[in-house]
């Protein structure tokens, strides 16, 4: 797991240094919760920047699962037309791995299962006040209960949630878009006890803690720190380590 990178040229030198040692790891599967660059036009509002990450990620050996972040389109200035784009570059099969889309969206909601458990993939950009409009949430949260209803119905031992957006759980964030969220996030934990996980992005600070009761929640690190986490679940018990 990875995200909020790479920022700079120096940064997209130590992401190949990291791929290929993700690379020599055996793994099920890389996922990068988004921000693939700034949202400077040369970089992830361009497209030649862009188009330089897609080769880039293809170096990597394992299935490769990605999200957007803000940085790519919602912070851009032309938000729909750079998602557009987005989507045209990212929204493919991942070989290896039998992903499921959302019926009647673009592509950045899916989901998987591996192992006896569950993954599930939402586009929620960060930065505090949400870009989404409440159909385009409120089709995110149809998914996510979809996804955790089917979780629930296979007695997946772990369901993983992965999105950009820090929800802000502990502070108040700048025009608050994540209420929703994070009361929604609230009930399911609730109903799960334990054996959800939220995984993101967003502040580039990483972070394993408990920040709703039966909630796991692991942010993975951002610029200007290029590093990766591994997950690994043995017993019900989940394990994260750091790896750079």
């Amino acid at each position: 797991m990875l995200g909020d990178t790479p920022y700079s040229p120096a940064e997209v030198d130590k992401l190949d240094a990291l791929i290929g040692r993700i690379n020599a790891q055996d793994l099920a599967f890389v996922v990068h919760v988004g921000d693939i660059g700034t949202s400077a036009a040369s970089q992830g509002c361009g497209d030649a920047w862009l188009e330089a990450r897609k080769r880039q990620f293809a170096r990597i050996r394992h299935p490769f699962v990605l999200l957007p972040g803000d940085n790519e389109w919602s912070d851009c200035r032309e938000p729909k037309l750079r998602l557009a784009q987005w989507r045209r570059l990212f929204c493919t099969d991942v070989p290896g791995l039998r992903i499921e889309r959302q019926p009647g969206m673009p592509c950045e909601n899916l989901r998987w299962q591996a192992g006896g458990m569950m993954f599930v993939g939402l586009n929620v950009p960060g930065r505090g006040a949400n870009p989404l409009s409440e159909q385009d949430m409120g089709a995110v949260f149809e998914w996510l209960d979809e996804s955790l209803a089917i979780a629930e119905a296979r007695r997946a031992e772990k369901i993983f949630v992965f999105l950009h957006a820090d929800p802000y759980f502990e502070r108040n964030a700048p025009d608050d878009g994540y209420a929703r969220l994070r009361a929604v996030l609230a009930s399911h934990a609730g109903r799960f006890a334990g054996r959800l996980v939220l995984v993101h992005g967003d502040t580039h600070v990483y972070r394993d803690d408990q920040p709703l009761p039966g909630l796991r929640r692991i942010e993975v690190w951002g610029a200007p720190f290029v590093a990766w986490l591994r997950a690994t679940v043995a017993g019900g018990e989940l394990r994260v380590e750091a790896g750079w």
